[in-house]
């Protein structure tokens, strides 16, 4: 189901939902879904919860106050089935990048509407209180919700591939960032920016200046040990890495990384 939220989120946006009332809907059809799916799962699992979502939609938007200037557009409701074959999954993206958002806001609200990371997630991440975390996502809501997907944020982010990314100017932004706000989860991304620029090498001696216990470190330390050839190690720090993920999304990617390098270890 979180695989699906994206997608249908974004179904109910381009009909003409706003962002925080069409995000509410889907939670409401993802409990009703656990409720009820167990014992007697849909054949269409994303038309059932389209269909779920978008009649929550339309009964919150009839008891606003501003339900007769927008009874034209929610007063006929979509058949369950077929499932649209289209995905707004990007166009959500491009709706949490818009530019009347900072990037910090955009990386917040995009994880959370997007990546469907908790809002405790998402605090942890960032070193910040729950109760702060959950104020600026419900501002950033609120600053988009009057967007429409003709309105896509400028997604013009230099590199056009990957191995055209600039990973010495993404250090030396690490670098200011770090000399403006000392956070050590900044000093841990950029080692692994350095790892790319300079070498695995200086990546893992920039990571060495960082506490072993802040989180992801292990993550970034496996990372920069594939790199550097020593796929042993690499497979257990993804492991160690993997039991200390705080959501399931990240500890799967984990495991699966220490699983493909065993799977090397063992031709």
């Amino acid at each position: 189901m979180r695989e699906l939220i994206p997608a249908v989120t974004g179904v109910l946006v381009r009909r003409g939902a706003d962002f925080a009332t069409a995000e509410d809907a889907v939670q409401e059809a993802l409990i009703r879904a656990l409720a009820t799916w167990p014992a007697d799962p849909p054949t269409d699992p994303k038309g059932w919860l389209i269909t779920a979502a978008w009649r929550r939609f339309l009964d919150a938007t009839r008891a606003e106050n501003s339900r007769h200037a927008r009874e034209g557009r929610v007063e006929v409701e979509p058949a369950p089935d077929p499932a649209e074959d289209t995905d707004d999954s990007l166009q959500l993206y491009f709706l949490c990048a818009h530019p009347s958002l900072t990037p910090a806001s955009a990386v917040g609200l995009t994880l959370r509407a997007v990546g469907g990371l908790t809002t405790r997630q998402i605090a942890e991440a960032y070193l910040v209180p729950e109760a702060t975390m959950a104020q600026r996502i419900s501002r950033d809501k609120r600053t988009v919700s009057g967007m429409r997907f003709d309105e896509p944020g400028d997604l013009t982010t230099d590199a056009r591939t990957v191995q055209e990314t600039d990973w010495m100017q993404i250090a030396e932004w690490y670098d200011e960032l770090d000399r403006l706000a000392g956070n050590p989860v900044v000093r841990v991304n950029r080692a692994v920016a350095v790892g790319e620029a300079d070498g695995p090498q200086a990546g893992l001696s920039a990571l060495a200046q960082v506490d072993p216990s802040v989180a992801r470190y292990a993550a970034a330390e496996a990372h920069l040990r594939e790199q550097a050839g020593d796929l042993a190690r690499a497979a257990r720090l993804y492991g160690d890495a993997a039991r200390a993920a705080t959501n399931l999304a990240e500890r799967d990617h984990l495991t699966r990384q220490a699983a493909r390098l065993n799977d090397a270890l063992r031709r």
